[in-house]
């Protein structure tokens, strides 16, 4: 009996972590995909972005700045995310980036906003709603065992265990 238990924590702590890593993956690619949607058009922000009303956090920036600052943090604090490097601050400041996204564009377009905008997806609040959640999740979670930040902490106990011994 002593094997069974034994063998099922074995298999538990072996996959311990595979959900975090998962949904760090899912949501730090969709962060980065959409970062890069916005600056591959150019530096530029368009008619629409220019015309957006900002909460007062972000409304004294230049509409620009307030372009390449949303484009820049999804891709780099997406891939920070994907790494598992940083995770609960990448999750927090992307949390802010869903935040300002939601209030400027996709609250007025309602709960799915299918059909609103020129696109087949809908651009409702529905889909940063789901991505904040899962934020939420990372960041009281961590990034887990398959993160660069669990390898950092390791890194760091074993460098004190050498110090100190």
């Amino acid at each position: 009996m002593n094997f069974l238990l034994s063998w099922r924590e074995k298999a538990l702590d072996s996959i311990n972590g595979l959900g975090l890593l998962a949904l760090r993956l899912w949501v730090g690619l969709e962060f980065v995909l959409a970062g890069f949607t916005k600056l591959s058009g150019g530096l530029e922000a368009p008619e629409w972005f220019a015309a957006l009303d900002f909460p007062a956090i972000v409304a004294w920036l230049p509409v620009q700045a307030n372009w390449v600052a949303a484009g820049v943090g999804e891709m780099v604090l997406g891939t920070a995310l994907m790494l598992g490097l940083f995770t609960r601050l990448s999750a927090l400041g992307l949390l802010f980036i869903t935040y300002v996204a939601v209030y400027t564009v996709h609250f007025d377009l309602g709960w799915a906003g299918w059909n609103q905008i020129e696109t087949e997806a809908g651009q409702g609040f529905k889909v940063p709603l789901m991505l904040a959640i899962m934020l939420v999740a990372l960041v009281t979670q961590g990034g887990g065992q398959y993160a660069v930040d669990a390898w950092r902490r390791w890194a760091q106990r074993f460098h004190t265990r050498l110090i100190t011994t």
